[in-house]
Order: structure tokens, then C-alpha cells, then sequence
């Protein structure tokens, strides 16, 4: 059994699902299962997945009540002791990504998490990692630069209430169960931009401003208040990019 499984969902997307396994088929470490879990797609997808049905160890195409309730499939169907959430459209860092994350695995950490890259249409944005210990703030990296431990998430699922938030909730979840947690200095995938928390990013921090009441358990005047001010970053993000960019981001390569 490997010891990492890497968890992808995808609905209509067969270039965002290519992009995916190109950059898996590139690994120059395969110790790796892949789940990909399609929910029904008829626009090509199908025929990606039979491009690279040799590195995909577990699939399915049905609809599937959105992509939370896809990953918490994956969560269930997958048998490695750490589970990566890397969806359609986002690829590995670079090829010794796979390779980096088992070294750092063998130390059994509870939580794991690094950097990230952004494609801009540009040259890629390098965004590192905030502290774990501001996770108050909102995810202090992607989501797909964050390795799970199954043991730790025993009983825990994606909330489909949370549309937007659930992966929030979710890791907040987590941290609290975790004694171990590393920081990798590295960015361990490449984001693609425009996903559902920048197109529904209104809809995001009321799931954000919920899950700091029931989990954090601020209170609600606290969570309204700073709801605000993530609008007021986000609007700036939105009219002012180059200055967003300046203070979040790095140039790379």
C-alpha cells in the first residue's frame, strides 16, 4: 500500500484533468495511488481518463452531489495513510514534488503543508505559506498544498453545508486533533486561479463567518466584522492586483 493517495475530482473539465496527469505522469517518484472521481462528465473527460488510465488506480463516473461529497468519496475509497486533495486543473509543484512529500512523510507528521504557485497567464506567482497558528485568519495556504492524515481524520467529513467553506472547516477540524504538523518550505502545487471561492468569494465568507462561530466560537459581531474586512481585501485584490500581488506574492520562474 502506498502512503500516499492523491484525491482528484472533476466534472467537465478534460484539459484542467490533463493538466493534472501530465504533471503526475511526470513525477520522478511514482510511489503514489490516484483516485479520480468524476461526477458524470460528457465533454471529453472520459477520454483523458483512458489517456492515463495506467496511473490511475481508482475511478468512477457518476453524478455525485458536487465536489465535497466527491472528495469525501475519495476520503472513503482511498487506503493510504495520507491523502492529497489536488483537483482538476491544479498539477504538482514540479516533478520532485511526489518524491519530497514521501522523504517528509516519514515522519509520520499529523498535518502537512507548504508554499504554492499561481498561474497569472503570465510568469507564475510563488505564494508562501502562512503560519498554521493563523489558521483563525482563513486557510493560511491552498488547499491543495495541505496533506491529510487519515488517522487524524477519523470521523471527519467535508460538510456539504458549506459549499464554499467546507475545506476551512474541515482543516480547522483537523489542527485541533494534530500534535505533529510541518511546514515545508517548498510550494507543493501549482493553483490554477478563478475556482468557486474567487467566482462565489461573497457566498465564501459566509461560510468562513459560520465556521468562526461554531468552531473558533467567536462571536457573531467579532466574525461579521472581519467578514468585512475580507471583502475589503478581496475588492482590493480584484481592483488594485498589482499592488495584491506586491504584497502576497513572489515572481517565479
Amino acid at each position: 500500500m502506498s502512503r500516499l493517495a492523491i484525491v482528484t475530482v472533476v466534472l467537465d473539465d478534460a484539459a484542467g484533468l490533463r493538466a493534472t496527469a501530465e504533471s503526475l505522469a511526470a513525477q520522478s517518484c511514482r510511489d503514489f495511488e490516484w483516485h479520480v472521481l468524476d461526477g458524470g462528465s460528457t465533454d471529453g473527460t472520459l477520454q483523458v481518463v483512458a489517456e492515463f488510465i495506467h496511473l490511475i488506480d481508482d475511478f468512477r463516473s457518476e453524478p455525485d452531489g458536487g465536489p465535497y461529497a466527491a472528495m469525501n468519496d475519495g476520503l472513503d475509497r482511498a487506503a493510504a495513510d495520507y491523502l492529497w486533495f489536488l483537483n482538476a486543473g491544479d498539477r504538482a509543484a514540479d516533478p520532485g514534488t511526489v518524491a519530497a512529500l514521501i522523504g517528509a512523510l516519514a515522519a509520520e507528521p499529523d498535518f502537512l503543508y507548504g508554499g504554492s504557485w499561481e498561474d497569472d497567464g503570465a510568469r507564475p506567482l510563488a505564494k508562501p505559506a502562512r503560519s498554521h497558528r493563523r489558521a483563525w485568519a482563513g486557510m493560511f495556504t491552498h488547499h491543495q498544498a495541505m496533506i491529510y492524515r487519515r488517522a487524524v481524520l477519523a470521523g471527519l467529513r467535508y460538510r456539504t453545508d458549506l459549499p464554499i467553506g467546507a475545506d476551512y472547516a474541515l482543516t480547522l477540524e483537523v489542527l485541533a486533533r494534530s500534535r505533529r504538523i510541518v511546514r515545508l518550505d517548498r510550494p507543493l502545487c501549482r493553483f490554477r486561479p478563478g475556482g468557486l471561492s474567487m467566482r462565489r468569494a461573497a457566498e465564501g465568507r459566509r461560510d468562513q463567518r459560520r465556521i468562526r462561530q461554531e468552531l473558533l466560537g467567536w462571536p457573531a459581531p467579532l466574525a461579521a466584522a472581519y467578514a468585512l474586512l475580507q471583502a475589503g481585501v478581496f475588492t482590493l485584490r480584484r481592483r488594485v492586483p498589482r499592488l495584491y500581488a506586491a504584497l502576497r506574492f513572489r515572481r517565479g520562474a
